[in-house]
């Protein structure tokens, strides 16, 4: 949020749609700078968890974004809540939805890994102990490294799997300019640092062209 406040225009009582809001950390720290967050997310879960941030919260696919056109001053998608559909064109379809909602000159703010990065630092596989045990944790490279795979297993037996498409952040600008927003901010990390090959984030800032 330091990061979003400096380098947009920020204005307080901007309208937030908070896309993949999980827990609702980030909608909590939204209304905390002064916007007027909503945050969406499909799972029922997370947001009975989310109820504790104090704003509205919608249970949604964003594939399918029940929000009026041109109704919103930023969107938000943090954390590497993006890549997780079976192909590009259902990502840059997501990317569009987004840029719809948004009045013009909008904006839109993606945190995503590098990818880059992943690959170099993949760690095959581990334990952790969490709150249920000791976790299982492994991760492959598929697709000739366009998409990382991890499996988690739990001491009760169940399996839980995540596919998240590597996308270059190349690809990803691409993309938005596909979707008529023009990437203003480019970042590498939290604090502001470079997007570089090494970084830990890919984080770009964009405007949808009026």
């Amino acid at each position: 949020m330091a990061l979003l406040t400096r380098a947009l225009p920020w204005r307080r009582g901007w309208r937030v749609l908070d896309v993949g809001c999980g827990a609702g950390r980030h909608a909590r720290a939204l209304a905390a700078a002064g916007a007027r967050p909503v945050g969406l997310d499909l799972s029922a879960d997370l947001l009975r968890r989310a109820q504790g941030a104090g704003v509205p919260l919608v249970r949604a696919d964003m594939r399918r974004l029940p929000v009026r056109p041109r109704s919103v001053d930023l969107v938000v998608n943090l954390f590497t809540s993006f890549g997780y559909f079976k192909g590009d064109e259902e990502h840059a379809a997501v990317l569009r939805g987004f840029a719809d909602v948004l009045v013009p000159g909008g904006w839109f703010a993606l945190d995503f890994l590098n990818a880059d990065s992943v690959r170099a630092g993949l760690v095959a596989e581990e334990t952790q102990e969490l709150g249920v045990g000791p976790v299982k944790i492994t991760r492959e490279l598929r697709e000739g490294g366009r998409r990382v795979v991890k499996t988690i297993q739990i001491p009760d037996g169940r399996t839980f799997v995540e596919r998240v498409r590597l996308f270059q952040a190349d690809e990803l600008e691409s993309m938005l300019t596909a979707a008529g927003l023009s990437v203003e901010g480019r970042f590498g990390d939290y604090t502001g640092g470079p997007l570089h090959r090494g970084a830990p984030r890919t984080i770009l800032l964009s405007r949808l062209i009026a």
